[in-house]
């Protein structure tokens, strides 16, 4: 398979090669597990069946999950022990089960699906950088989309992530994502059963690109788009970019807050308390597999 499910459409016969992800065509997980740390669409009050993909298409230079985003950490999968693993969080009473940074593995998380859906809301845990390609491989199968909108002027998007695309191609997604699940539907506990939430980290000296995001997405998305404001930015992954190696500060996130406010935007605001190493997950422990 010459592999163009990402933007970055390297073309790379992952059977044989690594392309910019730098993985094989096997499915690579580093975590699966009851995650109680979402958003409350997601998580409710037991928590979302997250399962971590190793590797990530965009890799961003402060990524908090390095050690499998840049360093493709994890256990081999095949697509019926996957299965069987959603099996397993559906049992345990999960809300909803939580497919993050999958897109280099979509063609094995369908064959996984075709052997066991569980009877949950299937989320899509994303970077936002996807191709309109590959998000149309699974409408009708994803419920919930769960991008995040980072950066957007291109030069940002070139300095965190080495796509300077970043913007215009996960705009599209975001609007494709959108026309696929229609407004938000929540059921009576709260979680949402169909629909796309958005999520903006705010980053330390980049504030003027969150108002200009949170802009958009009142502008361009369907009303009632819930956007989840986090804060939780810790310098991680060894991050030397002038700027990003300090946490956010109080000004900062009250002016973004606040234009978020004013904008009417529905969602979410995190607190402060996100901005700890302590909730960052554990890969690879053998606590870390259902």
């Amino acid at each position: 398979m010459r592999c163009t499910l990402c933007p970055r459409a390297c073309g790379v016969d992952r059977s044989s090669a690594r392309g910019f992800c730098g993985l094989g065509e096997e499915m690579l997980i580093a975590r699966i597990a009851p995650h109680l740390w979402e958003e409350p669409p997601i998580s409710g009050v037991r928590g979302t069946g997250a399962v971590f993909f190793s590797g990530c298409t965009l890799r961003c230079v402060y990524c908090q999950n390095g050690e499998i985003s840049h360093g493709n950490r994890g256990r081999l999968f095949s697509p019926a022990e996957l299965a069987a693993s959603l099996k397993r969080l559906e049992a345990l009473g999960m809300q909803s089960i939580s497919f993050i940074t999958g897109t280099p593995f979509v063609p094995r998380i369908l064959e996984a699906l075709s052997i066991y859906r569980p009877a949950l809301p299937l989320v899509w845990n994303t970077s936002g950088y996807e191709s309109l390609e590959t998000l149309r491989l699974l409408e009708g199968v994803i419920d919930v989309y769960l991008p995040d909108l980072k950066h957007w002027s291109s030069r940002a998007g070139a300095l965190c992530a080495r796509a300077p695309d970043y913007f215009d191609t996960a705009s599209r997604a975001i609007l494709e994502m959108c026309r696929q699940t229609g407004t938000p539907v929540y059921n009576e506990q709260g979680i949402m059963t169909r629909g796309t939430l958005i999520r903006h980290l705010i980053l330390p000296s980049l504030t003027g690109e969150s108002l200009k995001l949170l802009t958009w997405v009142r502008d361009y998305l369907p009303p009632g788009t819930p956007v989840s404001l986090m804060r939780q930015y810790l310098p991680c992954n060894g991050v030397t970019v002038p700027g990003l190696d300090r946490r956010v500060t109080e000004r900062e996130y009250r002016r973004v807050r606040d234009h978020m406010l004013a904008l009417d935007l529905p969602g979410f605001l995190q607190e402060p308390e996100a901005a700890d190493p302590d909730f960052i997950p554990s890969f690879n422990r053998e606590d870390s597999f259902v």
